[in-house]
């Protein structure tokens, strides 16, 4: 019975211990999240205010002027202008987006058969925006898989020794009375 009670103990302190603010804590957590360095723009964002631009009669470097003042506190709103003026001035597509960020890769890439080759950009851009959602949804699909997967032997220690004293410890208790009291 000691035994039980000091396991419960035990167990109860642990998740404390770990817990408190003063704890410390693992470093991989802490460098997974410095690493990661959020854009401020999102590409299926700017690709649906592309496509409304677009569809609205917009050239391309016109859409993209309008799409840097709709993101002017952003920093991609300065590259998404120069972009639209180089273009505007005459210089090739590779020219106007040289120094390209991240986010705007995607955009760029959907746009270039429409400056290029005069293919209708509005198909390209909503094909490039469902891709992305198609890629984040899968990706939200296997986090949510492993963490299922992960949260199995947490749960398990939270709930076994609650099911061991609340359900098993009170018949055990109640058999040996019984036995005892014969």
């Amino acid at each position: 019975m000691s035994a039980v009670l000091a396991l419960a103990a035990a167990l109860a302190v642990v998740p404390w211990l770990l817990t408190r603010p003063g704890a410390p804590r693992p470093a991989r957590g802490r460098r997974r999240r410095q690493q990661r360095t959020p854009a401020v723009a999102d590409a299926v964002v700017l690709l649906d205010l592309l496509d409304v631009a677009l569809a609205s009669g917009a050239s391309v470097p016109g859409a993209l002027a309008a799409l840097a003042v709709a993101t002017a506190p952003d920093p991609v709103a300065a590259q998404l202008r120069s972009a639209a003026t180089a273009l505007r001035l005459g210089a090739t597509w590779q020219e106007a987006w040289q120094p390209c960020p991240p986010v705007l890769r995607p955009l760029a890439s959907a746009l270039e058969p429409g400056w290029t080759e005069g293919v209708d950009p509005c198909p390209l851009v909503r094909q490039a925006a469902a891709s992305i959602r198609s890629r984040r949804r899968q990706e939200a699909q296997e986090a949510a898989a492993r963490l299922g997967a992960r949260l199995v032997l947490p749960l398990g220690l939270c709930f076994l020794p609650a099911f061991v004293l609340l359900a098993m410890a009170p018949v055990l208790l109640s058999g040996v009375g019984s036995l005892l009291a014969r």
